[in-house]
């Protein structure tokens, strides 16, 4: 780290320097301190500019400061900005009925954080269990898939597989079976055997385990093992959703409407966290007063913000952009991987995507990549040890994606044997 910071001015240093006095050391970054973002760039405090690559992890699907988003916030931040859930706002109903008909779903439980999210499906999931399912108290159990990324809140990580996450946090919740992921005999086989499942909980693409994309049909078959065994399809939508990969959610790739969906991130544009669980009546019904809540969950400027990331999305066709451009980056990378052997998979879906480099999953060799990105103007950064996450904002345009493979293909042959 220390070389590294030899490259990097003064203040920029200065500004690690004290993330690593003051801060808890719980993040690894690239080593760039960004002080500026518009649209799919970003500009470190030294000027340079940057394409974006991994939009907050999918969280500025709208690109950085988009003004419709930042104006909605604004507006609400000078009239009312928080009242807990102690009483109404003049807000929250408005935004409620329109999240809950965009995403077509009776009822909404709006949250803040993507991890808070996931916590609340999973409450919501056992207490459906016991009280309409009829499973017994304190019996239920939930099947999850291996290599998962669903957050780090101990419940979360207690059926997690990433040491890093687990290590020294025991000890860790019950009621979850883990099952491979892509796999419907596996899923199959523990809903015939097992009793007391009351859910499924999927992501419809790995994000953090390299951009996983399952077989075709698979979401779907998944889903109708679902309904045949009373189970409940609980989507994860944090990173996939609000357009990523070329539909609104993931799961409408092959027309799976999930009885829970969980949203974050884009939920808000990237500029103030938003999250919220969605369900139909029979589900959400469950949760009464006192059960569940959060005093910033439903706050008025979350509100505001949501309706305006939700509209920029419809007004500027970003699901459409997404698969176009996806599919013109993919075959760019696969071009790529032709001339250059260091890629050896090119995988994703819309503009959430990925390589994997030919290399160990201990390697530094994808972290010195995107060193090298970053040197010519590209910021991503690595996932899994090999695997590069590739996912500009939403709002990039096919000439910005010619440009961004230049890039990438300079850098790579930079470390050409």
């Amino acid at each position: 780290m220390e070389l590294i910071h030899q490259t990097l001015s003064s203040k920029a240093s200065a500004m690690i320097g004290k993330e690593n006095k003051y801060g808890a050391h719980n993040y690894h970054p690239l080593p760039v301190v960004l002080e500026r973002g518009e649209g799919v760039y970003v500009w470190d405090m030294d000027g340079k500019k940057y394409f974006d690559f991994l939009s907050a992890y999918s969280a500025v699907n709208q690109g950085h400061c988009h003004p419709k988003i930042v104006n909605a916030m604004i507006k609400q931040a000078q009239t009312l900005t928080l009242t807990s859930r102690a009483f109404y706002n003049d807000q929250l109903g408005n935004y409620e009925e329109y999240v809950t008909k965009y995403f077509g779903f009776d009822k909404v439980l709006p949250m803040n954080t993507g991890a808070e999210a996931v916590e609340t499906a999973l409450k919501l999931c056992r207490k459906w269990a016991y009280e309409v399912k009829g499973i017994p108290e304190n019996q239920a159990q939930i099947i999850v898939c291996e290599n998962n990324f669903h957050g780090r809140t101990t419940t979360i990580i207690s059926f997690s597989n990433d040491e890093s996450a687990r290590k020294s946090f025991g000890p860790f919740t019950s009621g979850f079976i883990k099952i491979p992921y892509d796999d419907i005999e596996a899923l199959e086989k523990v809903l015939k055997s097992t009793t007391n499942i009351a859910g499924f909980l999927v992501e419809p693409i790995q994000g953090e385990a390299g951009v996983y994309v399952p077989a075709d049909g698979y979401l779907a078959k998944a889903k109708a093992l679902c309904e045949q065994h009373n189970a409940l399809f609980i989507d994860d939508e944090v990173q996939t959703g609000i357009a990523r990969t070329g539909k609104l959610l993931a799961v409408h790739h092959e027309n799976v409407q999930p009885d829970i969906l969980i949203l974050g991130k884009a939920l808000s544009g990237g500029v103030y966290p938003v999250s919220a669980v969605l369900a139909n009546d029979e589900i959400m019904n469950v949760i009464q007063p006192g059960q569940h809540g959060s005093t910033f969950g439903g706050n008025p400027i979350a509100a505001a913000v949501a309706i305006a990331a939700l509209e920029v999305i419809r007004e500027e066709k970003l699901s459409e952009n997404a698969e176009r451009l996806g599919i013109i980056l993919r075959k760019g990378l696969n071009e790529i991987a032709q001339r250059n052997s260091l890629i050896t998979l090119v995988r994703g879906k819309g503009l959430l995507n990925a390589i994997v480099i030919n290399c160990g999953e201990d390697s530094d060799l994808a972290w010195d990549i995107c060193m090298k990105f970053s040197e010519y103007g590209l910021l991503a950064k690595p996932t899994h040890g090999n695997k590069i996450r590739l996912a500009p904002p939403l709002v990039i345009t096919e000439s910005q994606i010619h440009d961004c493979l230049s890039i990438i293909e300079r850098a790579l042959n930079d470390f050409r044997q």
